[in-house]
């Protein structure tokens, strides 16, 4: 039950930081697909350095969420910069891409820390049979949201306006 509330609170976090920032999904999913890249390149020795600091021990526990920080780090950033949508229901569909294409980068570390049992077990055994067809197809979808921006118009000293 706890990995399960765990799941919707994530769930629920990350689509409401997408939603109240009106970021377009495009960046959004190429910075989580960025932070997903540095955090199998980064797996072990990023686990290694926080735990060096001696503020939290070494652990499944540490490296999960140092992992997860790496993977989200880069799209948070990203939330109060670039484009963004206008109405409402690009919004809503651009938050949901955004929340399963996070869940799918972070399917790896939530495994190593939730107690799957159950609903939840369920849950994170769909997510996980489904990440490579989930990230590939919101991988894509973000490089195609990315011609649907508008650049910054111009004037005619090349400055923004």
């Amino acid at each position: 039950m706890t990995s399960i509330i765990v799941f919707l609170v994530l769930a629920t976090l990350l689509f409401f930081g997408a939603y109240i920032s009106k970021r377009r999904f495009g960046l959004l999913g190429l910075a989580l697909t960025a932070g997903a890249t540095l955090s199998t390149i980064w797996d072990y020795n990023a686990s290694l350095l926080v735990s060096a600091t001696g503020l939290v021990p070494s652990g499944p526990f540490t490296t999960a969420v140092t992992l997860g920080l790496i993977v989200l780090l880069p799209a948070v950033v990203l939330l109060f910069h670039g484009e963004s949508y206008k109405s409402v229901i690009p919004r809503i569909i651009g938050s949901l891409m955004f929340t399963l294409l996070a869940l799918a980068f972070l399917a790896h570390p939530l495994g190593l820390v939730l107690p799957l049992e159950g609903a939840s077990a369920d849950v994170y055994n769909w997510l996980n049979s489904n990440k490579s067809a989930i990230i590939s197809i919101g991988v894509v979808l973000a490089v195609v949201d990315l011609f649907f921006t508008k650049p910054a118009a111009l004037t005619s000293r090349g400055r923004k306006k």
